[in-house]
């Protein structure tokens, strides 16, 4: 086990077995991901929560300004004791690992789905049924993420099994062949 995942696993089991009691689940791992989403998108929260010189006080203060209207108190509790336990700054690995063990416990496949160019409404729904198919089971979560380098189509990844519909993907296989054909 990585080192930031054995830190991340003990908060992210206890958060998961509070919201599991008070039948919170659901509704943390939706906080979890909108969290995550601002963490990845906020160099400035990220910078503030691992300097040194924010006190912890003042974190906790930034963080329930922040986020206190808009999360639950059992999310706002978890923040306050990475702050206190000097932890804050790996928020994205616990609320990660968080989500590995919440999809666990529902039995949801995670399916991350790489496009060249964004997808549409209808061509998102298309592709989230395709995947349930392949995946044999409706409780499948799709990230949906986009990559120009892909040039055309999209790269599916279900666990361990990768699809490569992606032009890029072609040229590369075609390369191959030609490669060992010489």
């Amino acid at each position: 086990m990585p080192l930031l995942n054995s830190l991340a696993t003990p908060y992210a089991d206890a958060l998961l077995q509070v919201g599991d009691g008070l039948g919170q689940a659901d509704q943390l791992a939706l906080e979890a991901k909108s969290l995550l989403e601002t963490w990845y998108s906020s160099t400035d929260l990220q910078g503030a929560m691992r300097s040194p010189v924010l006190s912890l006080d003042g974190k906790k203060n930034a963080l329930i300004a922040l986020f206190g209207s808009e999360i639950s108190p059992s999310m706002l509790n978890l923040l306050k004791v990475l702050v206190d336990r000097q932890r804050i700054g790996i928020l994205d690995s616990v609320l990660g690992r968080f989500l590995e063990l919440y999809r666990e416990l529902r039995g949801i496949t995670l399916a991350t789905v790489t496009s060249a160019t964004a997808l549409s409404t209808e061509q998102e729904q298309k592709l989230t049924e395709k995947v349930k198919a392949l995946a044999g089971t409706n409780s499948v979560e799709v990230d949906i993420n986009v990559d120009a380098t892909l040039i055309g189509g999209f790269v599916v990844r279900l666990g361990s099994q990768v699809i490569d519909a992606s032009l890029l993907g072609q040229v590369k296989r075609l390369g191959l062949s030609l490669a060992r054909a010489a």
